[in-house]
Order: structure tokens, then C-alpha cells, then sequence
């Protein structure tokens, strides 16, 4: 599955999906790697690679028609496994774009707005955003103050959204509000009249990334820019739990990056006239990072296999993004100090990896959240209040 495979997962995969996480780790290995630290340190998004990651298919990769690649889910999730060992930033906006975006148009989207959206969403000529979370709303969407009111043949929208990836180089906005029917999500294009962004700086994660803040004062829009097929906050979970499956493997990219770097450079630093991967305490901190993430890895594949079988459940996605993510965070905090004084260089990437994991542990649901989620599968009670 990866240059760290140590239970020799990489035969369970088909000649297609090696060929895709191949290609993908060149272009990580010949395009981003080379550049991305200097993103982060400028907090810039390498807005140039965009091209690229629509030439190699990588928008809407796991959706059938409009120009999309039509790939199962398991060459998704390698994918973004190649694209967060580069930077987390990078696979976060082609989760935006494909599962929080085209998804939600393929799937709740009439056919006009399929086709007028989805063939330049996957070229990359369109972006788009997931206008979800707002300034006092994250873990709790039914608690959203955004509402859409009908008014002959428009709908007004008034609220806010917050960190919302992608929102300062989008073309449209998926955007959820409340409306006498329910929550419904709506397409909304960047030139609508009310409808304004605002980027997030200051940021000490995902600086790589695009972050902002939409706002929605009076903002019309035609009454075709609903997405018919949305009602209640159902639409918006299967959203979110799409975009979560590629967090999982996205969190062993991030992960296994750690890991090999801490390898690489324990093996080869010297101290007390030996390398330090000599040293007891150091390779039993190299081996807890392998373990773990031979269980991230071996927890995606499955997923990656039940979710192409049409048979993954929200609890099960839950479950690897929890372990996934936290794993991932802690082999960055470990590799960080195996590395000294060099860990917090972005020469190397492991601070840059434990910055944006920082992210990645609280987006498309907490920890704490999932943990909840779980427990109510398996306990039958809800216990969120």
C-alpha cells in the first residue's frame, strides 16, 4: 500500500489500483514535495498544481460520468494516502472538491446542474467549497443559524460559514441552510450578488491551504440552484462520512511520511559514537510507530473493500478516521522528537505533518465525535448531550 507495508497488503491490491497510487506518489515525490515546504512557510496553496491534479484525474476520481474517473473507492483512498504524505493541505482540497462538492451535486443534484457543474469541476477549471460549518456551529449542524427563505423564484440567503477549505479559490459554493422544509444545500456561484469571502490568515495549520469565511447577506440566487435531492441533515452526513473515508487513508500518508523520515535519520545521526537507531529506546519507538500504522493501514484497506462493496457503515468509517487520525498525530509527535532540534526544520517534514494533523484530528468531526458515534452503534443509545 506503501513504501511501509509490513504486512504485505500491497498483493491484496489490483494491477489498477497500484497503478493509480503509483502515479500519484511520482507526482507527490517529483512536484510537491520539492515545493511544498516553502507553501507552508509563505502560506500559500500551490494553486499551479491544480492542472495537474485534474490531468492525473484526481477530481470526482471515485464518480462515474461528466468527465470523472470513475474509479472504485479503494484508488481513491491511495490517492489521498499520496497526497497527505505530501502535505495534508494538498489531499484536503481534492476532498473538498470531490466528496463535499461533486459528490453532493451527483448525488442530490438535478441533471441540468450535473451537467453544467461536474464536467469543470473535473477538469479543475471550476472549484468548489462545502459551506457547512459556521462561526458557533461545528459539531452540532442542526444548531446552523444560515436560512434560506423562499421568494418567488429565487431563495434569499442570510448567515455565515467558517473554515471552510477551498472558499478563497472557489467558483461555487455548496452551501446548507435551514428552511421551512428542513435543512436543504444549495449551489451557490461566486459572482451571486450577497455573497462575499473572507480568507483566514494567521493560521499555524494547514497554512498549504485555502481557508475562509463565507458570508451570505441577502444573497439571491435562482431558484435552480437548489439541489432537489436534499432535505434534513441526512444528505449532509453521507457528505461528510464520503469525505471521511479519504481522511483515513489520507492519516496513513501523513503518518508513514513520519516514519520514514525518523527512520532514515536516526539510522544515519550519530551520537555517543553510534547511530541512534542503536539505541533501545529508540527502536521501540520506531517499532510502536510501525505497529500502529500497520493497524491504520490494514483498518483502511478493509474499509476501502466493504465501501467498494456498497457495505461500509457510518460507525465503521467513524472508527478508522478516530484511530487513523489520532495515530497518525501521535507518530508525528514522536518522530518530532526522535529528530531533536531538526524536527521542527521544514527541511524535514514531520512538524509540518504534526501542524496540519493538529487539523485533520478536529475536521469532518472531533475525536470526541466519532467516539460518540461509535458508542451509539454499538450501545444503541445516543449520548451526544
Amino acid at each position: 500500500m506503501s513504501r511501509v507495508d509490513y504486512y504485505d497488503i500491497e498483493p491484496l491490491l489490483t494491477p489498477e489500483e497500484r497503478l493509480v497510487r503509483d502515479t500519484v506518489r511520482q507526482f507527490v515525490d517529483r512536484e510537491v514535495l520539492p515545493i511544498i515546504g516553502d507553501c507552508f512557510e509563505r502560506a500559500e496553496f500551490p494553486k499551479q498544481l491544480i492542472p495537474r491534479l485534474a490531468e492525473l484525474g484526481l477530481l470526482g476520481m471515485d464518480l462515474e460520468g461528466y468527465g470523472c474517473a470513475g474509479l472504485n473507492y479503494t484508488s481513491y483512498g491511495l490517492a489521498c494516502q499520496e497526497l497527505e504524505r505530501g502535505d495534508s493541505g494538498l489531499r484536503s482540497f481534492v476532498s473538498v472538491q470531490t466528496s463535499l462538492c461533486m459528490y453532493p451535486i451527483r448525488t442530490f443534484g438535478s441533471e441540468e446542474q450535473r451537467q453544467k457543474y461536474l464536467p469543470k469541476m473535473a477538469t479543475g477549471e471550476l472549484i468548489g467549497c462545502f459551506g457547512l460549518t459556521e462561526p458557533d456551529h461545528g459539531s452540532d449542524p442542526s444548531g446552523m443559524e444560515t436560512r434560506a427563505v423562499r421568494d418567488g423564484d429565487s431563495w434569499v440567503i442570510n448567515g455565515a460559514k467558517r473554515w471552510i477549505t477551498n472558499g478563497g479559490v472557489c467558483g461555487l459554493a455548496v452551501v446548507w441552510a435551514k428552511t421551512d422544509e428542513g435543512v436543504r444545500g444549495f449551489v451557490v456561484e461566486r459572482g451571486a450578488r450577497g455573497f462575499e469571502v473572507r480568507d483566514i490568515h494567521h493560521k499555524l495549520s494547514l497554512r498549504a491551504s485555502v481557508t475562509s469565511e463565507l458570508i451570505f447577506q441577502d444573497c439571491r440566487v435562482p431558484a435552480a440552484s437548489l439541489l432537489p435531492g436534499t432535505k434534513g441533515l441526512r444528505a449532509v452526513l453521507m457528505c461528510l462520512n464520503d469525505a471521511r473515508f479519504g481522511i483515513v487513508w489520507g492519516a496513513v500518508g501523513a503518518a508513514t511520511s513520519c516514519f520514514e523520515t525518523a527512520l532514515e535519520y536516526t539510522k544515519t545521526r550519530t551520537q555517543f559514537e553510534k547511530p541512534l537507531a542503536a539505541f533501545q529506546l529508540t527502536q521501540e519507538k520506531l517499532v510502536n510507530m510501525l505497529t500502529e500504522i500497520t493497524k491504520a493501514q490494514l483498518l483502511a484497506y478493509r474499509l476501502g473493500r466493504l465501501k467498494d462493496a456498497g457495505q461500509a457503515k457510518p460507525g465503521q468509517v467513524s472508527m478508522a478516521k478516530m484511530n487513523n487520525v489520532r495515530i497518525a498525530l501521535e507518530a508525528a509527535r514522536t518522530a518530532r522528537g526522535m529528530l531533536g532540534a531538526n524536527g521542527i526544520s521544514l527541511e524535514y517534514p514531520v512538524f509540518r505533518h504534526m501542524c496540519n494533523l493538529e487539523s485533520v484530528y478536529t475536521y469532518e468531526g472531533t475525536n470526541e465525535v466519532h467516539t460518540l458515534i461509535i458508542g451509539q452503534d454499538i450501545t444503541g443509545i445516543a449520548a451526544f448531550a
